[in-house]
């Protein structure tokens, strides 16, 4: 699903986020899924659930990666996982715009997916 998809959405300091194959950062996959809040904290590497803002059962299939740590986060958000190899690669994603198209994701693989 994510291979292909652009980073529609580049804060420089921040945070990347993409998963919505319309590019616009308010598509997604058509599913909806409950908020599962935890203790985990977002740091530089996390990976974390978009949704709606003030809405928490309302994710899909958008994402962020933090760039650096995000405490305000922390407890607000669903901890989806952290880059584990290519972290310096992230840390790379550029925003878009008129002169320049956006970053893509190439491919995507999920560790525990790849060890069942």
């Amino acid at each position: 699903f994510y291979d292909g998809l652009v980073f529609h959405n580049v804060v420089d300091g921040f945070a990347a986020e993409t998963g919505d194959p319309d590019a616009t950062g308010f598509g997604g996959s058509g599913q909806q899924l409950e908020a599962e809040l935890s203790g985990q904290p977002f740091v530089r590497g996390t990976v974390g659930m978009k949704h709606q803002l003030g809405r928490l059962n309302t994710a899909d299939s958008q994402f962020f990666i933090l760039f650096r740590a995000a405490p305000h986060l922390d407890g607000h958000y669903t901890y989806w996982g952290e880059v584990v190899h290519g972290l310096e690669l992230v840390e790379r994603l550029r925003p878009g715009g008129r002169s320049k198209p956006p970053d893509r994701v190439v491919r995507l693989r999920v560790v525990a997916d790849l060890l069942q």
